[in-house]
């Protein structure tokens, strides 16, 4: 424990004589991470510890299928009248003055208003296509693709002219005729 102690003081005189202006930070983050270093569930101790004691195993297998769960909720839809849900049970625990005011009434109604990109989320998919034909059809335009076929047929010039001069014409008008 003086060891823990003594490498604070040390930090918070370090970070003293630099005038950092977030020391504190600094100190809690130190903190923390030299805690979990030798409480935490990383700490080698408790790994030996966990490989042998069956309770243990059992309890950090329940601590893993919790976590699993509550990322699995965070991930779900939920309806739109969530919000007003949420909404009606925080006026409930106020007092009856703030509960009666008009703009609690107005919270208690309120749904919440999606924004732009998931109002459009369902119509990505027709756009993307459309975007797509548009790009080839400018590409058409311009000339693009003709240039594409000019260099394809350059190319199988190119090698009927190898095929001829090494293996011989016969051979190349055989190849390239069909």
């Amino acid at each position: 424990m003086n060891n823990i102690i003594n490498k604070i003081k040390g930090r918070l005189a370090r970070s003293k004589s630099s005038g950092a202006p977030n020391k504190c930070k600094r100190v809690r983050t130190w903190l923390c991470e030299a805690v979990n270093s030798r409480f935490g569930l990383e700490a080698k101790w408790v790994h030996e510890h966990v490989a042998v004691c069956p309770k243990c195993s059992r309890r950090l297998a329940a601590i893993g299928r919790v976590n699993l769960a509550i990322s699995a909720v965070k991930t779900q839809p939920h309806s739109t009248e969530l919000l007003m849900h949420a909404n009606t049970q925080a006026i409930s625990v106020l007092k009856h003055s703030l509960r009666d005011a008009p703009g609690a009434q107005k919270l208690k109604k309120t749904l919440p208003r999606p924004g732009l990109m998931t109002m459009c989320r369902r119509y990505t998919h027709a756009t993307t296509n459309l975007a797509a034909c548009i790009a080839i059809l400018v590409l058409m335009k311009v000339g693009i693709f003709s240039s594409i076929g000019d260099v394809q047929a350059g190319g199988q010039e190119a090698v009927e002219q190898y095929y001829a001069i090494h293996a011989g014409q016969d051979l190349a008008d055989d190849i390239f005729t069909t």
